[in-house]
């Protein structure tokens, strides 16, 4: 049989609460073992109590199930690796709680970045953030004992893209601040808009920065480019000049995007019409297009 026909291997990967616990079985651990069981019985009633439902055998499962996920995940945190004794150790010396408490810590300052490059008041209220920690926990914490747990794995991902996120925000209000017109403050945002906007009207070389418009503003956006015709790539270059270091990168990645794959910019020059290039307009810009100026 040749060698891309064997069957993939399978890893077994049970959560890392689960491994260490297997070290435990190895070693004479004696009262260690009944403190550490303690400790875990403990954290599952608590967890009952706030996040399942104490009365019940189902709640108490569950309990256990994200008893099992928030230690794992705090675990896999505070013990990077495989090294599932060194696992065992830290729980032995600092006890489960605190590795609980390093797991759902996680969850908290996970929950406390942007989901996505849109904000308003309502994503940002203690209510919306109350109800997505206790979704996330479920989410990255519910943790079978007896089959593979991904947990971390999901962890890492998720918090990557929220760093991206967090990152497109930043550039969007930091475009918003130096809109040409004045700096622009409501709360709501939708970052990718705010990005688009800028890179499209830097395309008219003036050097100011557009981070919100409406439909007179396009329309004598579009009248100036046809008229004069700019260099887009001298405007590109004006913008991405003025752009803090920290910003750059996310600014720079949606150009190229941009003069590639823009319609708006495609057709810019060209005779469409400008119900047309406005539709385009509407689809990169989102909820940034100035609905009093439309």
């Amino acid at each position: 049989m040749s060698a891309h026909l064997l069957p993939a291997l399978v890893v077994e990967r049970p959560p890392r609460l689960m491994r260490a616990l297997a070290c435990l079985a190895r070693r004479d651990a004696g009262d260690e073992a009944a403190i550490l069981a303690d400790e875990l019985s403990g954290i599952t009633a608590m967890v009952a109590e706030k996040f399942t439902n104490e009365r019940t055998a189902e709640g108490i499962q569950r309990a256990l199930n994200l008893t099992v996920g928030g230690v794992s995940l705090g675990l896999e945190h505070v013990v990077p690796g495989e090294d599932d004794e060194a696992a065992l150790d830290y729980l032995l010396e600092n006890g489960a709680e605190q590795a609980f408490q390093a797991g759902f810590r996680l969850v908290k300052e996970l929950v406390a970045m942007p989901e996505s490059a849109y904000m308003n008041d309502f994503l940002q209220s203690p209510e919306y953030t109350n109800g997505r920690i206790k979704a996330v926990f479920f989410e990255l914490c519910f943790a079978d004992p007896q089959a593979n747990w991904n947990g971390y794995q999901d962890y890492l991902e998720m918090h990557a893209q929220r760093v991206e996120a967090r990152a497109v925000l930043r550039a969007a209000q930091w475009l918003r601040r130096h809109h040409h017109e004045g700096p622009i403050t409501d709360s709501e945002i939708d970052a990718e808009g705010v990005i688009a906007l800028a890179i499209i009207f830097a395309a008219e070389n003036t050097g100011l920065i557009t981070a919100r418009t409406g439909q007179k503003e396009f329309e004598r956006f579009v009248a100036a480019v046809r008229k004069t015709k700019p260099d887009f790539e001298e405007g590109f270059a004006k913008l991405m000049a003025q752009i803090p270091d920290q910003h750059k990168p996310i600014v720079a990645e949606r150009l190229a995007n941009y003069r590639e794959h823009c319609t708006v910019l495609q057709k810019l020059r060209g005779r469409s019409a400008m119900k047309t290039l406005f539709a385009e307009l509407e689809n990169y810009a989102g909820s940034e297009l100035d609905a009093e100026a439309l």
